[in-house]
């Protein structure tokens, strides 16, 4: 039974925590409040920031026998205390995960019942050192730093079971091929009893049965399953994402025979995966991942419909990509599930963003555990990642808002890269081994972008925000070659673009916008668009534009760049980011309305299965300038093909055509000419135009030089 959805609430003080778990307790005078939902949603507690009380009156009458009844909670943002009738049930610490009660004696004493719940969200005021695992939910420059997520986010349930009930449920895929395929599965069983039991698990059409002794109380139970000649889940660029469905039922016996006692159903895709050097391989194939970071879908997180979660996983495919990174959060299930239709890999994040407080590192490493149980038997689960950016520093709107504000917030930020701290060197192990102790089938990694550190000099995945935070759009290649190793897995680059649906701008003002609120609430960062699209002599629609095309550009050219290097030594990217969760000026290729920027059509563009992609010429060239541009085809089709490209110089009076044939290895990246070019007096605009012609595809592509007078 799910719980009505209108529940009453009130702000906690002193005297009313003491009192409000009465069943009597007069709540006439209380507030309407949606559950599931954040209390911010609700009008009247639209500044809170908690504890905020809740009660909820239902009824169920369970009866006599050995059934067992338990009250469900699939997601509390962030911290709560339960009573039921007046019974204090327990607290429970964690957004994303369920928290579950045993409520039997409470259902059978009567029919009508009375659920108080006090939740609190407490604002991070030390965001150096946080003490709430949100992730970017209560740290990002990305959403609104004055948002408090607090609330019972997600439904409640009273659910039953019989005599043993299935806890946690985990499930791995050890082993993957043609010929056959291994699940296994760990089970904590709560037994009212001593009793035998049935475990019976069916895969597709695949049907296991075990028999376990339980003792009473908490059992943990662990056994495989063999599927002989499965249908193997596939990424979409490889194969189908053929799912199974798998159920595991746990059996009593009783004088009349056997029956069920508890049961979870949920589909799974049978599916190994690997990384080594950077390069992901799904059942043996290696995959040159594009894609991009996903926050969530909406801000109010819980409020975001089924369609719209399961929409932007089907927006990122239909951009060519084959991998969301769902950055700093665990999401909602109906993503995980949109994935898995997909066939869209996913990495995964620990919703660590940040500084912590050492006082999280036990929660952390319970929570990190919780993660892998809840998302085990995804298949589109392909990588983990225990922290994002594991600086101590409190980085807030105001720090982007001038140069020499920007500039010591920099060199912190390099300083705690490069020395031993708890986040990065204590807490971040804790993590990462807690996530490979739960979970051995898919690769950990401890940290997203954390710099190389002397004298190693190996880091991790990298964010390369040429062209935003540091330097010229134009970097990345020279960069590429001084330091290979740092653009293995680059996870992060972009620049920020106005969006399509900018009500929130108020342009009628231009150019007098409220520039402080805008960097605070909707995260423009004026320093550093002003150092690459300036505002002066521009209207308001000529700045929109210029900062979408320059968008579009620094995407298209970082992307270009990056396949070019495929497996040497680059084994995929994610774009920073996809969608936006709310109104704001961001590094997203989609607004929060899902209404594309410009860069949206140059990410699509740069990542179709077959590109053709030449050196880029200099901004600007002097006539007599000899250029050696290297044209290359990179094909992430799976079969050996034969390309031509035909690329045409054309500038003032005057132009020039080359023809280039060559083959192309399935999944490769090769040279097939280089264009050799004086540059002509004729000043203007010189246009380098080449198109291919790939097995069935047709690849484009332009560059464009100006040529000094």
């Amino acid at each position: 039974m799910t719980l009505p959805d209108q529940w009453l609430a009130a702000p906690a003080d002193e005297d009313l925590r003491r009192t409000f778990a009465d069943p009597d307790l007069d709540d006439s005078g209380w507030e309407p409040i949606a559950v599931p939902g954040h209390w911010r949603s609700t009008p009247a507690f639209a500044d809170h920031d908690g504890p905020l009380l809740h009660r909820a009156r239902f009824e169920q009458s369970p009866g006599a026998g050995d059934r067992r009844w338990w009250l469900r909670f699939d997601g509390l943002f962030y911290e709560g205390d339960v009573w039921l009738d007046g019974t204090y049930l327990g607290a429970t610490e964690g957004y994303f995960f369920a928290h579950e009660f045993e409520v039997t004696e409470q259902l059978r004493a009567r029919s009508e019942h009375q659920l108080a719940v006090e939740v609190a969200c407490s604002p991070q005021t030390n965001r150096a050192h946080k003490r709430n695992i949100t992730g970017v939910f209560q740290h990002w420059d990305f959403l609104d730093p004055d948002w408090n997520p607090g609330g019972i986010w997600r439904p409640v349930h009273v659910e039953e079971s019989g005599p043993v009930r299935i806890r946690h449920l985990v499930t791995r895929c050890l082993e993957a091929t043609p010929a056959r395929a291994v699940l296994s599965l760990t089970a904590d069983l709560d037994a009212a009893e001593a009793t035998e039991v049935h475990l019976r698990t069916t895969v597709g059409a695949a049907d296991h049965g075990t028999d376990r002794t339980l003792a009473a109380g908490a059992n943990t139970v662990e056994w495989t399953v063999t599927v002989e000649r499965p249908q193997l889940w596939w990424p979409h660029a490889l194969g189908d994402a053929h799912l199974e469905q798998t159920t595991v039922e746990v059996r009593v016996r009783d004088a009349v025979g056997s029956r069920v006692s508890d049961r979870r159903r949920f589909r799974t895709g049978l599916r190994q995966v690997s990384m080594r050097k950077w390069v992901l391989s799904v059942n043996g194939e290696r995959l040159f991942c594009k894609g991009a970071n996903l926050g969530p879908t909406r801000m109010a997180l819980g409020e975001a419909t089924p369609d719209e979660l399961a929409a932007d996983v089907e927006a990122a495919k239909a951009t060519g990509l084959d991998l969301l990174r769902v950055h700093g959060h665990v999401g909602r299930p109906e993503t995980y599930d949109a994935a898995d239709r997909a066939g869209m890999l996913l990495w995964q994040d620990f919703p660590l963003q940040w500084g912590y407080a050492r006082s999280i590192r036990r929660q952390a490493q319970r929570q990190a555990t919780e993660m892998v149980a809840m998302l085990a038997h995804h298949p589109s689960v392909a990588i983990w990642c225990g922290h994002n950016e594991p600086m101590g520093l409190d980085i807030s709107p105001e720090a982007f808002t001038e140069p020499h504000r920007l500039a010591g917030l920099g060199l912190r930020a390099l300083v705690s890269q490069q020395v031993p701290t708890w986040n990065k060197t204590v807490l971040d192990r804790t993590v990462k081994r807690a996530i490979e102790a739960a979970d051995g089938t898919r690769p950990v990694i401890k940290h997203s972008g954390v710099l190389p550190r002397l004298p190693a000099l190996e880091g991790t995945d990298s964010h390369l925000y040429f062209g935003w935070y540091w330097g010229d759009e134009r970097d990345l290649p020279g960069f590429a070659r001084a330091m290979p190793s740092q653009v293995r897995f680059p996870t992060e680059f972009g620049a920020q673009a106005v969006p399509e649906t900018d009500d929130f701008m108020d342009a009628a003002q231009w150019p007098d916008l409220d520039w402080d609120r805008l960097g605070r609430t909707h995260n423009l960062q004026l320093a550093l668009l002003d150092r690459h699209v300036p505002r002066e002599g521009r209207t308001y629609e000529e700045w929109k534009d210029a900062t979408q095309a320059y968008q579009a550009t620094l995407l298209r050219h970082h992307v270009e760049t990056l396949r070019r290097l495929k497996y040497r030594p680059t084994g995929g990217f994610c774009q920073f980011a996809f969608a936006d969760a709310h109104p704001g000026v961001t590094w997203s290729v989609l607004d929060h309305e899902r209404v594309p920027k410009a860069g949206h059509a140059a990410l699509a563009e740069a990542c179709r299965p077959v590109i053709v992609v030449a050196d880029r010429p200099p901004a600007a060239v002097a006539p007599g300038r000899a250029l050696a541009l290297d044209v290359h085809l990179v094909s992430d089709r799976r079969v050996d093909l034969t390309g031509t490209v035909e690329v045409e110089a054309c500038w003032e009076g005057g132009g020039h055509r080359w023809a280039f044939t060559g083959d192309v290895p399935a999944d490769a990246c090769v040279l097939v000419g280089t264009v050799q070019l004086e540059v002509p007096d004729a000043p203007g605009e010189l246009v380098i135009a080449l198109s291919g012609e790939v097995g069935d595809d047709r690849p484009t592509n332009e560059y464009r030089t100006t040529i000094t007078a």
